[in-house]
This record gives structure tokens, C-alpha cells and sequence, in this order.
């Protein structure tokens, strides 16, 4: 399902217009951004839990050259899946 798609779906099961659809999406989204920036949790009960994670620094290799390269340490944007997010699934 791309943004398109689920922005369809919302609008069908909210009974609102598409523009209005995806403006709640994107207002969504950047909500999620702007909270793990400032290096906050969002929980979203039954769906999940999104975090940052780190990850270290670490040497890599340049594939076109074999070269070894350092990877700088960065953070990373992570999800855990709910409860009921899992269950539906199985």
C-alpha cells in the first residue's frame, strides 16, 4: 500500500474528503518526526511504539573500490509492533 492508497482508505473509512485525508496523514506523520527529533517515544496503544534507536560507529568497505571507510555513528528511526497489531496478524 503506498501513501496514495492509504490516504483512499482513510478517507473511505473516516467519510471524509481525500484533501482532507491527507492532510491528516501528513499532519500525522510530522507529528511522529518532530517528537523522535526532540528524542521522544510516540505509543500508539494497540498499533505500537515509535523510538530512536543508535547505532554505533562501525567500519564499513566501499564496494566499488574495497576500500575501508568509517561509518559515523547515527540514530535511527525504529518500531515495535502492539499487542494488537501482532495478534491481527496471526
Amino acid at each position: 500500500m503506498n501513501k496514495t492508497e492509504l490516504i483512499d482508505a482513510i478517507a473511505t473509512e473516516a467519510d471524509i474528503s481525500k484533501a482532507a485525508a491527507g492532510r491528516a496523514l501528513d499532519a500525522a506523520v510530522g507529528a511522529v518526526q518532530q517528537a523522535l527529533k526532540k528524542g521522544n517515544m510516540v505509543t500508539l496503544v494497540g498499533f505500537g511504539t515509535f523510538y530512536v534507536g543508535k547505532r554505533a560507529a562501525r567500519n564499513g568497505r566501499n564496494p566499488q573500490t574495497g576500500a575501508t571507510i568509517k561509518i559515523k555513528a547515527a540514530k535511527v528511526p525504529k518500531f515495535r509492533a502492539g499487542k494488537s497489531l501482532k495478534d491481527a496478524l496471526n
